[in-house]
């Protein structure tokens, strides 16, 4: 390989409150010896640019407005004294209240496209809360203690919670709890999130739109959203805690220990960017909000941890986090790539016997039923989990099981995309190259799903290596 090897990445927030962007290269280097089978690796990250903090603008309350969003990122991508094509990896994030948004997804793939050759869409909260993690800086905090972190990042819509123990996920949640849940002009309310319009009659206020709304009201209902947090993280949800989830509940079992707040409500607890004033800050409760948080008994319970980043966590995370590499034990058709939102189905691979066979074609089969359910040719990557040391029969024996079970597809001769976590992947493409020549495939390893169910691989770089990034894709 080349001696030295740089990529751009590019991340793109575009939040409920506010949209950022942020740019950052990559080095590469081959970090085995020479005697050995070449590892490369990402060694430094680089951020080369931030932008200015944008107001995310709306054409109105339920659509993004997309001409104004691209006016931001292309003066941006000018003065980082960048072009889409000098991009090869990175994410455009959609996060909060402004995921609901009713051209939220055109605004993403748009975005996505417009953006360089492998520049990813995500919208899902889970991977939202594990990006904020490692942009907060908790994630590598995590790795050098045996205590619990909880990483809470809030914006305008949204607290998207993350786990970690030893730098290794434990479980994610998110809440519809933020900024922006109320908006106001000139102290009377113009927008009520419908996600806590309930909440006020049950905690014994008449309160709506167009309503003047006393600071000692906002309160009250802020400080029971800081209860409800607080529930969750200890694992105490109440009956009525349940109608602010978004998605599944709290899926850790350990007790958290240390907790830390990224998102533009840190920014109100933190105070890093800049002085806010006390009150309600940008016509929302945010401030309010971040004042129940300091002094919610339960929150207090628990170790806090001042986050190296607040309200940029999630797009230096986007920028920074989410690319891995496939090393140069991989077999890949150029031509096929870039490769852009590909779901991922999962396949246990326990010892081999000559019963796995059939087990390998039946997952397929039900990989297509998934997948491809209406025969409209809508391909997917296969990842095997568990993947022993194969001897050469074995492998041979695989490759004739993948071959047997794609030929159920509708199109049996569409790419085929094989993950592994262990360096198989060159054997394994070359044995499918060899014995069935007339098929496209691309075969990388050193990936582990857990970050998604998505997959994107980017161009083949000069060292003979492709960016990977795991992602979810959820409106």
């Amino acid at each position: 390989m080349c001696k030295n090897e740089h990529l751009i990445s590019v991340g793109i927030d575009i939040g409920t409150s506010t949209t950022k962007m942020v740019v950052s290269r990559f080095l590469l280097k081959n970090t085995a010896g020479k005697t050995r089978i070449p590892s490369i690796e990402i060694i430094n990250k680089e951020i080369i640019y931030e932008s200015p903090i944008f107001r995310t603008p709306l054409k109105s309350s339920s659509e993004i407005d997309m001409e104004k969003i691209e006016e931001i990122i292309l003066s941006q991508y000018e003065a980082a004294n960048i072009v889409p094509e000098d991009v090869q990896t990175g994410a455009v994030i959609i996060t909060g209240e402004a995921a609901t948004k009713s051209n939220a997804e055109e605004a993403l793939f748009y975005l996505s496209k417009q953006g360089g050759d492998f520049l990813v869409a995500t919208a899902g909260p889970d991977l939202e809360a594990i990006v904020a993690a490692k942009g907060s800086g908790l994630y590598d905090a995590s790795k050098q203690s045996s205590k619990v972190f909880a990483n809470i990042d809030i914006g305008g819509g949204t607290a998207n919670i993350a786990v970690y123990q030893y730098g290794k996920l434990l479980g994610t949640c998110t809440l519809h709890i933020g900024g922006k849940l109320i908006e106001f002009k000139n102290e009377v309310i113009i927008y009520i999130s419908d996600r806590i319009k309930n909440s006020f009659s049950k905690l014994g206020m008449n309160v709506g739109i167009g309503d003047y709304i006393s600071k000692t009201k906002l309160k009250i209902m802020t400080d029971h959203l800081a209860m409800v947090l607080a529930r969750t993280l200890q694992q105490r949800l109440q009956a009525d805690d349940y109608q602010y989830l978004l998605g599944h509940p709290p899926n850790w079992s350990e007790r958290i220990d240390v907790i830390t707040f990224s998102g533009g409500i840190a920014e109100c607890i933190y105070k890093k960017e800049k002085q806010l004033e006390n009150g309600v800050s940008f016509n929302d409760i945010g401030m309010v909000l971040a004042e129940s948080l300091l002094e919610n008994r339960s929150l207090a319970e628990f170790e806090w941890l001042i986050p190296k980043e607040t309200s940029r966590a999630t797009v230096i995370g986007a920028c920074t986090q989410t690319t891995e590499i496939s090393g140069a034990t991989i077999q890949v058709d150029p031509s096929l790539l870039p490769i852009k939102n590909l779901p991922i189905h999962r396949i246990e691979f326990p010892n081999w016997t000559d019963e796995k066979s059939t087990i390998i074609v039946n997952a397929i089969r039900e990989g297509i039923q998934i997948y491809d359910p209406f025969e409209e040719g809508q391909n997917f990557a296969l990842f095997f989990t568990d993947v022993p040391l194969l001897s050469f029969q074995e492998i041979h024996k695989l490759v004739d099981a993948v071959i047997d079970g794609i030929n159920y597809k509708k199109d049996p001769f569409q790419p085929l995309v094989i993950i592994l976590k262990k360096d198989l992947a060159k054997a394994i493409g070359q044995t499918l190259a060899i014995k069935y020549p007339s098929l496209k495939c691309v075969c990388i390893d050193q990936i582990n799903s857990e970050f998604g169910d998505y997959l994107d691989i980017g161009k083949l770089l000069q060292s003979g290596v492709v960016p990977v990034v795991m992602k979810s894709l959820a409106f």
